[in-house]
């Protein structure tokens, strides 16, 4: 055999080898590429979505006009608006802050409310609101409480827990009962007036720093 014959064979001989070698490792690494997929399969744990706990949708930074026989009304702003549009009681969440503005025809701000979250039970048409809470009516009176809920099918508001309230000449209005009122918050009646630390009736603060108690007409 001459030296180039020689040295084709084994060239070829060596391509031969390398292909087979490669084709080993390649088959090699699909093996183990299948192997880890199938014990991947196994360690996984399948996930259930729990519309109740899980929104449907979730939004930052929420800035909304809303509009009433074509005029704005209202301006709200939340940090974090949240859907559960898939619960068993369809809501929005708004955990991190609510803001709203309503505005007169001429777009003055006549009241204003707040609070550190808000639930908007959209079945039963019920807003809740939690933590901090502060409404300012047309009147210029200023309501505060932990707790708070406004029913637009019944039209009213109402609070089970202490309310305050700052009215424009620096009166305040106290007490650990509650109170309903119009959705407007210009009609008000308390609850329990009894309950109070004064025993039996409302607590009044003026500007003065002076206390008195008054019974509810």
């Amino acid at each position: 055999m001459s030296l180039l014959r020689l040295i084709a064979f084994n060239m070829s001989h060596f391509k031969k080898r390398k292909i087979s070698l490669v084709a080993t490792a390649v088959f090699a690494v699909v093996t183990l590429f299948f192997m880890s997929c199938k014990e991947e399969a196994k360690n996984m744990v399948a996930l259930k979505y729990d519309p109740d706990k899980v929104p449907s949708l979730s939004t930052d930074s929420v800035t909304m006009l809303v509009s009433d026989s074509g005029l704005i009304r209202y301006k709200m702003i939340a940090k974090t608006w949240e859907m559960y549009n898939k619960a068993k009681e369809p809501h929005q969440l708004f955990p991190h802050g609510f803001y709203l503005e309503q505005f007169d025809s001429v777009f003055n701000i006549v009241a204003t409310v707040k609070s550190d979250s808000a639930w908007n039970y959209m079945n039963r048409r019920l807003w809740k609101l939690r933590g901090h809470v502060s409404i300012r009516n047309v009147l210029g009176e200023t309501f505060m409480s932990n707790e708070l809920f406004w029913d637009e099918r019944q039209q009213k508001i109402y609070s089970n827990e202490y309310v305050e309230i700052i009215r424009p000449n620096k009166v305040i209005l106290r007490n650990t009962g509650g109170f309903t009122a119009n959705q407007q918050l210009t009609e008000y009646t308390f609850r329990d007036v009894g309950d109070t630390p004064l025993g039996g009736s409302l607590l009044y603060v003026n500007e003065d720093g002076e206390n008195k108690d008054e019974k509810e007409e």
